[in-house]
């Protein structure tokens, strides 16, 4: 093979694994937990909610033996008070599942909720000591979200192509470069404020005007392939593309929605919140 499959391989290979840490990173994505009753059960904890709909939280366990409550709460607390529901039949796709809902937040609200299964008299609680936190947010187009994941899977796969062939010594470097800039802009600098705008009324939260981290890491990445593209215009200066590469590859590993917007519920203004990194995983 030559060396540009071989990059063509790697850079896939690389993208594909930074995509699944991704997908399995992050405050936004479901909380995964294995719980022993009369068997392992692994259930699936949501930590986000789009549109103006009730967030359902849906408990895989199809022992009709065992009944749970959902305790749940403002987060940041504003008081010690838990609201108690109690979890409920049904049928999902075919399975018998507890399901139980949470009320609907505006854009960047947050609650956080625990869990307690009962079974043989017996009560087990689920993520009480570090409750999970769940955001809302507004309901985004797919006219919007799909080209926006798009452009930012692809540039994330051209800037690791880019940066392969210039440890290969591959003259074709430049091009791609040229290509993970465009891509970048369309994706995060013009597509990823509409997704904002939509999910969390505000079209941009870095800098200048906030510290959120999802922004400024993409301005950050954008800012570097610039400069790698303005330098390499004239003359070939691969170790710029291959720093901006780099550059890319860690800031993508950062989990998303990190250090994303959250809402005021004293002032009503949306501004930048954390979650705490136990909650990640």
């Amino acid at each position: 093979m030559n060396k540009l499959t071989i990059s063509w391989i790697l850079a896939i290979a690389i993208t594909l694994g930074a995509a699944i840490y991704q997908r399995l990173t992050g405050p936004t994505h479901p909380k995964r937990v294995t719980v022993h009753l009369d068997k392992d059960y692994n259930l699936k904890l949501i930590r986000s909610q789009g549109g103006t709909v009730d967030a359902e939280v849906v408990l895989a366990i199809d022992n009709q033996d065992v009944t749970a409550k959902l305790f749940w709460r403002n987060f940041p607390p504003v008081s010690e008070t838990w609201n108690e529901v109690n979890f409920a039949r049904k049928n999902d796709d075919s399975d018998l599942v507890l399901a139980a809902s949470l009320p609907n937040q505006p854009p960047a609200g947050k609650l956080q909720y625990y869990i307690e299964l009962t079974y043989n008299q017996q009560v087990t609680p689920i993520v009480k000591d570090e409750p999970v936190v769940i955001r809302y947010k507004g309901a985004v187009p797919m006219w919007i979200l799909i080209p926006h994941i798009f452009f930012m899977f692809f540039a994330m796969l051209i800037s690791n192509l880019t940066g392969l062939l210039v440890v290969f010594k591959h003259d074709k470097f430049k091009f791609y470069g040229n290509l993970t800039l465009f891509l970048l802009l369309m994706g995060g600098m013009i597509l990823g404020p509409l997704v904002q705008l939509y999910a969390f009324n505000e079209l941009w939260t870095g800098i200048p005007f906030g510290w959120d981290l999802t922004d400024n890491k993409t301005l950050i990445a954008f800012t570097v392939w610039v400069v790698a593209f303005i330098a390499n215009r004239k003359e070939k200066r691969p170790i710029l593309m291959l720093a901006a590469s780099v550059v890319l590859f860690m800031i993508y590993m950062i989990p998303h929605s990190m250090y994303g917007s959250e809402l005021n519920r004293e002032t009503g203004v949306i501004s930048q919140g954390f979650i705490n990194l136990v909650n990640f995983f």
